[in-house]
């Protein structure tokens, strides 16, 4: 499926900073312990492109259900965050647009380059984790329809919930 972005056109290749740091970070995924608890990467013969598999943890109300996060990473990773979508079915959450997109500022205006493909997944965990409720954003139907075919680093996310 293309969900627009970097991985719908010419990327452009890895800086050797940042195919040196993917390397090091694919590394700590290919162990036996993932590093984040009901997770896992996907075998990927691209390393600016993975595949996240994502249990939901026990006692959240995505308990056992699995869902994939598709990170696709620029040139110059980690001066630049990579983009990071559910791919479908995505679940159902207040932070989580139906095609995919997540509003979750680490992605965005609170991204670091001191962040890795870990922390991102933790935050995203912590999100799911903290739901008491399945639903979709209040405004999915107007954001889905205005940004058809867009990356969702292209959006002006406004970061106003801290509760989940």
């Amino acid at each position: 499926m293309n969900m627009g972005g970097p991985s719908s056109h010419r990327r452009k290749e890895l800086t050797r900073v940042a195919q040196r740091r993917l390397t090091r970070e694919l590394a700590e995924w290919s162990v036996k312990t993932p590093p984040v608890p009901g997770m896992s990467v996907s075998e990927t013969d691209r390393v600016d492109e993975w595949l996240v598999t994502v249990t939901g943890a026990a006692g959240s109300v995505y308990e056992n259900e699995q869902y994939i996060l598709r990170f696709v990473f620029p040139a110059d990773y980690p001066m630049e965050a990579p983009e990071v979508v559910f791919l479908q079915p995505t679940p159902r959450h207040p932070h989580v647009y139906s095609n995919g997109h997540i509003c979750l500022n680490v992605l965005y205006d609170g991204w670091s380059p001191a962040l890795t493909v870990t922390s991102v997944c933790l935050s995203i965990v912590s999100m799911l984790s903290s739901a008491t409720k399945k639903g979709v954003p209040p405004d999915n139907d107007t954001y889905i329809r205005n940004c058809q075919g867009r990356s969702p680093k292209q959006t002006r996310w406004m970061f106003h919930d801290d509760h989940v």
